[in-house]
């Protein structure tokens, strides 16, 4: 199958028929969506020949967000296609909004597709912070949603925060055909891991391709900060001398022999050594080849030029960079456009034409038909595993 472009360079799988959506009853099925991507709420009803259902999301001028649904949802089946942009708080607002209209006006049931789950990233606790994940799902569950499309999970595990099934669907089927068919020479290409955490992902790759493997090792981990706050604090030396070494002293018989063979600490609670990165390296050879850079999410992408330029010292003649989520914030697309990287791959989960028009080199795969199966699948109660078929715990 070949993939087609567009003049504006974004690339898209030719078009299903229309009668493999075919056993769709219309009748009982709205899609709706909010403000956050209606291009991509357009190609799936049209794919699925349906309409696009009657709701108005709007802001009042003190900025409240108002829902207005046209038409009955009563005993329907409601998908709400909003995904996550650079305007998350109000893009998470308007699909609660929405969920909860649906709810109250006696919707038979009401599925959630946010091909980007935003906050997905805040999904570990960091010193005293919160899991903001954890928090998102419990809203999204309140709300009214009873079930979710998601794609490309930035932690898979964020499934089990939900209360309601998560599809957590993949876009690597379409990266992995975009790598074989457009990229001229792929034999000739080695998979690159950005940081030691993308690893796994690009080994799913690299074994799916049947290609090499790099490593880039050393680099400073992102929202990893070493402020000083309470914790690193230390407790009172001179104290716990005293009263620890007094009650040990206490407290172990001379004549028990397993109390002999516990070792105890000398003063206080142990410090953590300090962590010392490596300089910045490269594990793999790179020397001639074309770089592949795998991720889920291309957002701030100061790391990325950083990985393009040593991996262009090493000898990489090309440099491509693939992700799911092309979320490209602030002076993303000038640095990328300024930078050695031949090309920027991601898949429309979040809309980026602006960007596209900042930087050419950036290209869109359309993964409308995957969401569009993914519906047609769950409304006619059909088992999701076709598009799970050979994903393992690695992807």
């Amino acid at each position: 199958m070949l993939l087609q472009r567009n003049k504006l360079g974004s690339v898209r799988p030719p078009k299903r028929c229309r009668s493999d959506m075919d056993n769709i009853s219309t009748s009982d099925i709205v899609i709706i969506n909010g403000n956050s991507h209606p291009d991509l709420a357009n190609m799936v009803a049209e794919r699925m020949g349906l309409k696009n259902g009657g709701c108005s999301v709007f802001h009042k001028s003190n900025r409240e967000t108002i829902v207005e649904i046209s038409d009955s949802v009563r005993g329907k089946d409601i998908y709400i296609i909003q995904t996550g942009t650079k305007d998350a708080n109000n893009n998470i607002m308007e699909l609660l909004i929405m969920a909860y209209a649906c709810k109250t006006s006696s919707a038979r049931s009401i599925v959630g597709v946010i091909p980007y789950l935003p906050y997905s990233k805040q999904c570990k606790m960091r010193k005293r912070g919160c899991i903001v994940s954890k928090l998102l799902a419990k809203m999204m569950c309140t709300s009214g949603l009873t079930h979710i499309i998601t794609m490309d999970l930035h932690q898979k595990e964020i499934q089990g925060f939900f209360d309601i099934p998560v599809d957590n669907l993949r876009a690597s089927p379409f990266l992995l055909q975009y790598i074989q068919e457009s990229i001229p020479d792929y034999r000739n290409s080695v998979i690159v891991a950005r940081n030691p955490g993308v690893a796994k992902k690009a080994n799913s790759y690299a074994e799916r391709l049947r290609l090499g493997l790099a490593v880039i090792h050393g680099e400073q981990k992102e929202a990893e900060s070493d402020e000083v706050d309470g914790r690193y604090s230390p407790p009172p030396t001179r104290a716990y001398s005293n009263i620890l070494g007094n009650s040990v002293e206490m407290c172990i018989p001379a004549a028990s022999s397993s109390r002999q063979r516990t070792t105890s600490v000398s003063v206080g609670v142990p410090e953590h050594p300090v962590k010392v990165k490596p300089p910045l390296t490269i594990v793999g050879d790179v020397n001639g080849r074309i770089a592949i850079m795998v991720d889920d999410l291309i957002d701030d992408v100061q790391s990325f030029v950083a990985a393009a330029e040593m991996l262009k010292d090493n000898g990489a003649c090309r440099i491509y960079v693939l992700a799911t989520h092309g979320l490209l914030s602030s002076d993303a697309p000038r640095l990328l456009e300024e930078s050695v990287i031949d090309e920027i791959v991601v898949t429309n989960t979040i809309p980026h034409e602006i960007q596209k028009l900042q930087c050419n080199k950036i290209k869109t795969i359309d993964i409308s038909i995957l969401i569009a199966e993914a519906i047609r699948r769950i409304h006619n109660k059909e088992s999701m595993s076709y598009l799970f078929r050979n994903v393992t715990l690695e992807d």
